[in-house]
């Protein structure tokens, strides 16, 4: 998809002037500027609402990144991507009725390998796949 490859390009460009080591905040803020370099549309630290028993509850998630209204992006700077990662961006889609995710691990000598597609057939069913972008 064209717009996944301009946020990966985006995260590439953020990656080769900071390099590893930095805070989540730091990526995160950089890679807003290029977003908006780029004139790609996004909203930032976007509040997640969960939903339960009919009730719309404010538990304080936020998305780091919902670009163009449908990808959701989230920043880390971590040792190692976790299955809890994954699974956190399997929630975020499903709380959010959206399809499409990328993982972005900034703490990663070549960030190529820090980043993670995480798509959710959402409502028909509730398969998901998440796969390092090669």
């Amino acid at each position: 998809m064209e717009l996944t490859k301009k946020v990966i390009g985006a995260a590439i460009e953020v990656d080769k002037v900071l390099g590893p080591g930095l805070l989540e905040n730091v990526y995160e803020e950089c890679l807003a500027r290029e977003f908006l370099d780029a004139g790609i549309k996004f909203q930032r630290q976007l509040e997640l609402p969960v939903k339960y028993n009919g009730s719309v509850l404010d538990c304080g998630y936020r998305l780091d990144f919902l670009v163009e209204g449908f990808l959701v992006v989230e920043i880390k700077s971590v040792a190692l991507l976790q299955p809890i990662h994954e699974a956190q961006m399997l929630t975020y889609l499903k709380l959010g009725n959206w399809n499409l995710s990328l993982l972005i691990n900034f703490n990663t000598p070549v960030l190529k390998d820090g980043v993670r597609r995480v798509v959710l057939n959402y409502p028909e069913s509730t398969s998901a796949s998440s796969a390092p972008l090669r």
